[in-house]
């Protein structure tokens, strides 16, 4: 258990040390919808709104389903 710990605080630490700088994709996915709307486009920002949404919907969706089985189960076994 004491080697386990320490593994993991080890992972932890270099996790926290060893980062890579992130780019900044919100500029861009912002130039591109401005640029699009200045040469008189308007389906990238719809687009883009979609999109942002399907990816925050996914991991509600995920951690639903977990707590339903988890729910699903308890209830079961108390029944």
């Amino acid at each position: 258990m004491k080697n386990l710990r320490s593994i993991f605080i080890m992972i932890a630490l270099f996790t926290c040390v060893i980062q890579e700088p992130a780019a900044a994709q919100c500029a861009m996915c912002k130039a591109t919808v401005e640029s699009n709307i200045e040469n008189g486009g308007k389906t990238v920002g719809k687009g883009l709104n979609s999109g942002i949404l399907y990816l925050m919907s996914v991991p509600y969706l995920v951690l639903g389903g977990i707590g339903f089985m988890v729910y699903r189960n308890w209830k079961g076994k108390t029944a």
